[in-house]
């Protein structure tokens, strides 16, 4: 590494316990301060570093952008995967990972069950909106107007008897989804199968996936599937965290 990259690193390093003066930096680099107000002026020029006042430097807005790009580059498939594979070791049942592309919603990873009795899906797989845990965790997530958008444009084709089929209770069952943090598919895509799902966030708290566990009946009951959630949100928790998001397991 050259001599005066590793001194700006040094600096920077410095300045993000808070805003320093010339005298402190120097000390901390161990540099004179005509060699520090070299570098200041440099990472200044280019906004890594601003004056707080006549005397002090701080972090300047360039490094919290690249943080940020960082962050929203990240691929969610890639940093939920471990969390979404010790989900599917711990309960042994079929995990899924799925976002909203385009005005659908897609699984876009997948563990298998290690039982034999398990449901049909595929990675790239589209998932009904109206009718599957982890599609109403992501249109739930969305802004009430565009909820009752998007509602209105779905054909409701009744799967199973126990599918929601009118846009008003749809947005019904949205607005328990954002309430209670995790969405339910009470066999309402397939008779056999029933599902639960939570948020995956990201460093906004935005929610930019959906997680979730999909259980033949025969399995388990009802209940057996609720008690499951603790597991999930912890999940959904440690992914989010992955993600960037800095609340998830405070």
């Amino acid at each position: 590494m050259s001599q005066s990259l590793d001194r700006a690193l040094v600096l920077l390093d410095a300045l993000a316990d808070g805003p320093r003066t010339l005298d402190q930096l120097a000390e901390q680099a161990g540099v004179h301060k005509t060699t520090v107000l070299r570098l200041l002026r440099t990472l200044e020029s280019r906004r890594f570093v601003q004056r707080d006042d006549a005397r002090h430097y701080r972090l300047g807005t360039a490094l919290f952008d690249l943080a940020n790009r960082s962050l929203d580059s990240r691929d969610v498939r890639r940093a939920a995967e471990p969390a979404l594979r010790e989900l599917n070791e711990l309960t042994g049942h079929t995990v899924h990972l799925a976002s909203y592309e385009g005005g659908e919603v897609v699984y876009i990873d997948k563990f298998e069950s290690r039982h034999q009795v398990r449901m049909y899906s595929r990675v790239g797989k589209r998932a009904a909106l109206h009718c599957t845990a982890v599609a109403k965790v992501l249109v739930a997530a969305m802004a009430p107007d565009r909820r009752e958008r998007l509602a209105a444009t779905i054909d409701y084709v009744p799967m199973t008897a126990n599918t929601i089929t009118t846009a008003e209770g749809y947005l019904a069952e949205l607005a328990v989804v954002a309430e209670r943090g995790y969405a339910l598919d009470d066999s309402e895509h397939e008779d056999f199968i029933h599902c639960v799902a939570a948020p995956v966030r990201g460093q906004r708290g935005e929610v930019i996936a959906a997680v979730s566990v999909s259980v033949p009946k025969v399995l388990l009951d009802h209940d057996g599937l609720l008690a499951l959630v603790p597991d999930l949100l912890r999940t959904a928790a440690t992914a989010s965290a992955a993600c960037g998001h800095t609340a998830a397991l405070t």
